[in-house]
């Protein structure tokens, strides 16, 4: 039977014309029953026949007119039932002032108003009642040819209640209830479907064969977020998630916007309380230096710094793709109260810097220009110095010969107790901006204040772990680990730049602020989480290889070292670690030397020389280690 109805495609035009026709008919003929009490006699003594034909005739000429015929029947909604009632409503109203017109003319009416009305309010029970069942009928018989999705929404507010009419007609989900934490709110009734509680959700799992749960709930803490994903997952079942409203299509949700959740969504945390004025008032109306700023952490501070009102952008960066996608991106923002400059440019490229510092005069920089991959810079030493530490050096005197106002530097957790050379040429970064900023404080430049800001890990920045995990899982496996017991701190892009500006809001001159990264998280757990999310069974259908760790990798990263510590400032998730403080000319003199073997490229002499300035850079798993062992021999 489904067969035959799903060969059944759209109905001529004329005949639902026709079908419509027939029950208004009916309607009118039963409008003369009941207004004459069932007394057939009496309605003979009427002008009947003209009534329903003339009934019938305005309907179809009213439905001509609304083109109520033209909605697909078995896909009948809200909107097609106001056509219908707008038709009858139409034809009923012609017909009463054709009436009055007649009974003006010959003192006698066609046909009693009453008849009229009942006349129209059978019709509209009857059309709408007809098109109901075809389209029950409809989806009945699909329903048993194509099992219906059995879905859960968690949270029945406004987004929840959204969700629920997005899929009122979609032939894949059917909604069957929501749940919810709100006391005040379970065991209620909206739209139709029952609110259930949400410390039962294993049970109602089981009681109403839910297939998949869709969290609606757009401000859900991360705690109760990550709570739910484990107890759908532990049932075998499948979520999904509504995407923040900022994000929806012209501001209007769509089905595709649903998607399955991901590890990105369970490893972020609570927003951020910022002091959103205090960082206005820094950066408002001010010309602002990016470098780094097509990449994961410089483009973001720029989107973040837009919001504020700055005078002038300055985006630096050697990467003419990165800047075409950045320069894209934010011209569909319509940021035109802005001015913006797109630069490409090295930051190692003493005359460009000097140029654009020269030529657009910033009064505040933040140095997010780095290489950062640690097993590439392992192998790629005298790269790794040339940019991390040369050109670190460049841009910051530059920003203290051109007066800049504020210089923030961005480092890494990799910079505390380094195992590699990306990580002590970041820490030799952090010396030399500190010891930078003791001289100016002195007078020996102008009184540019130097700010440091050190973090960890940040999600989905370019070429980060997830992104692999990602690839490797969609290949089938496997999933690459380099140690059982590794592990490393998250933090969401904007989340870390968020703190970027609010520490560089605070800052004084001369301090390195850490970030509150949480947790450490254990990269194996984060592998069988992402699998299992994928909807593959770790070490089952998708294997975990421990492949060993990598050149200048460490088994944890740490945002102190051992003769560190931290005080609190006014932000939570803020500190200012308390570390040794190193005199301008010491640090100065190392730099050059560094330096000059990097442009040699003799890097064992170079590494040898960062690890004398760096007591604490002892190598892992490199080729740099016998260094080491030659220090200790000593």
């Amino acid at each position: 039977m489904f067969r035959k109805l799903r060969e059944i495609r759209i109905l001529p035009r004329w005949i639902i014309v026709l079908i419509d026709a027939f029950f208004v008919l009916i309607a009118t003929s039963f409008a003369y029953i009941l207004r004459y009490n069932f007394d057939l006699s009496a309605i003979d003594r009427t002008n009947y026949g003209w009534g329903i034909a003339g009934f019938v005739g305005l309907t179809i000429l009213a439905s001509l007119v609304t083109r109520s015929y033209s909605g697909i029947v078995r896909y009948t909604g809200f909107q097609d039932g106001i056509r219908v009632t707008y038709t009858l409503g139409m034809a009923a109203i012609i017909a009463a002032s054709v009436n009055y017109m007649y009974f003006l003319q010959h003192g006698i009416a066609l046909f009693p108003n009453s008849v009229n009305l009942i006349a129209f309010f059978i019709s509209m029970v009857a059309l709408l009642a007809y098109r109901l069942m075809v389209k029950m009928i409809f989806e009945f018989f699909k329903g048993r040819k194509h099992r219906f999705k059995r879905v859960l929404i968690f949270g029945a507010g406004e987004s929840g209640q959204m969700v629920n009419q997005l899929f009122t007609n979609d032939p894949v989900f059917k909604v069957v209830g929501y749940v919810e934490d709100d006391p005040n709110k379970i065991g209620k009734v909206v739209n139709g479907l029952h609110i259930y509680d949400g410390s039962k959700l294993s049970t109602i799992f089981q009681e109403l064969q839910i297939d998949e749960l869709i969290i609606s709930v757009q401000n859900l803490d991360y705690a109760r977020k990550n709570n739910l994903v484990e107890l759908a997952l532990q049932e075998g079942k499948k979520v999904l998630h509504v995407p923040p409203v900022n994000k929806w299509v012209k501001g209007e949700l769509s089905t595709r916007q649903i998607k399955e959740i991901n590890i990105e969504d369970l490893l972020g945390r609570d927003a951020i309380n910022l002091n959103n004025y205090y960082i206005s008032n820094e950066v408002k109306g001010k010309t602002i230096l990016i470098t780094g700023a097509a990449g994961s952490i410089g483009s973001e501070i720029v989107r973040q710094l837009v919001s504020y009102q700055p005078k002038r952008l300055l985006l630096f960066d050697q990467s003419e793709t990165g800047m075409f996608h950045v320069r894209h991106e934010l011209t569909n923002l319509h940021v035109n109260s802005i001015e913006i400059n797109y630069i490409v440019g090295d930051v190692t490229n003493a005359d460009r810097v000097n140029y654009v510092f020269s030529n657009y005069k910033p009064e505040i920089v933040f140095h997010a220009a780095a290489y950062k991959h640690v097993p590439m810079m392992e192998v790629n030493a005298t790269e790794a110095v040339i940019c991390n530490i040369m050109g670190t050096r460049m841009v910051a005197e530059a920003a203290a010969k051109n007066k800049v106002d504020k210089f923030i530097y961005i480092s890494t957790d990799k910079a505390v107790n380094p195992t590699n050379v990306m990580g002590a040429s970041k820490r030799i970064g952090e010396m030399f901006i500190q010891s930078l900023n003791n001289i100016a404080d002195k007078g020996a430049f102008a009184s540019t204040k130097f700010i440091t800001t050190r973090f960890g890990n940040v999600l989905g920045s370019n070429g980060s772990v997830i992104p692999l995990f990602k690839q490797q899982i969609a290949m089938g496996g496997p999933v690459t680990v380099t140690h059982p017991d590794i592990t490393r701190y998250f933090m969401t892009i904007p989340e870390a730049c968020q703190l970027v500006l609010e520490a560089a809001a605070m800052g004084k001159g001369g301090e390195i602020f850490i970030f509150d990264m949480g947790d450490a998280v254990k990269i194996v757990d984060l592998a069988e989480r992402m699998i299992t999310l994928s909807g593959f069974e770790p070490h089952t259908e998708i294997e975990i290889d421990f492949i060993g760790l990598r050149e200048g990798e460490k088994l944890y990263e740490e945002l102190l070292n051992d003769k560190e510590n931290c005080i609190n400032t006014h932000h939570n998730k803020i500190m200012i670690a308390k570390v040794i403080e190193h005199p301008f000319l010491k640090i100065n003199v190392a730099v050059d030397e560094i330096i000059a073997l990097a442009n040699r490229q003799a890097e064992y002499d170079m590494v040898r020389r960062m690890k004398d300035l760096v007591p604490e850079y002892i190598s892992n798993e490199s080729k740099f280690g016998k260094l080491d062992a030659n220090k200790t021999a000593m």
